[in-house]
């Protein structure tokens, strides 16, 4: 079995950013995972489920598998979600830095350079 790879510094910058972003967000929603599902009014189960797909997904996309890529996508969606939820039931404050990081990871892995790297690229 090959080595896992945390990071990849063959990949265009939109990867290697969003990357290291799904690793700071995912860090930070784990020590918050409590606060988002109190607030987004959703239970942990599904809140822990979103913020465990945004890190594999990181790990997936450093390893170069396009299903990484799929989960990477799928669990920054579903952070975006529960970000704009909280904003919602809380009101703009900081609860609108983490809207602000999980639009602009969403933006680096649909960006079209990830999107074409992770389409010839990846296995």
């Amino acid at each position: 079995m090959d080595d896992i790879r945390w990071f990849n510094k063959r990949q265009p910058q939109t990867l290697q950013m969003a990357v290291m972003l799904s690793y700071f967000s995912t860090f930070f929603d784990l020590l918050n995972i409590g606060y988002l599902s109190r607030e987004s009014g959703l239970p942990l189960i599904i809140v822990l489920v979103a913020v465990v797909a945004q890190g594999a997904g990181a790990v997936g996309i450093a390893n170069d598998r396009k299903v990484g890529y799929a989960i990477a996508i799928g669990g920054a969606s579903m952070m975006a979600l529960i970000s704009v939820l909280v904003v919602f039931s809380v009101g703009i404050g900081l609860s609108l830095i983490g809207l602000m990081f999980a639009g602009a990871l969403l933006t680096l892995l649909v960006h079209e350079q990830s999107r074409n790297h992770a389409r010839i690229w990846f296995e």
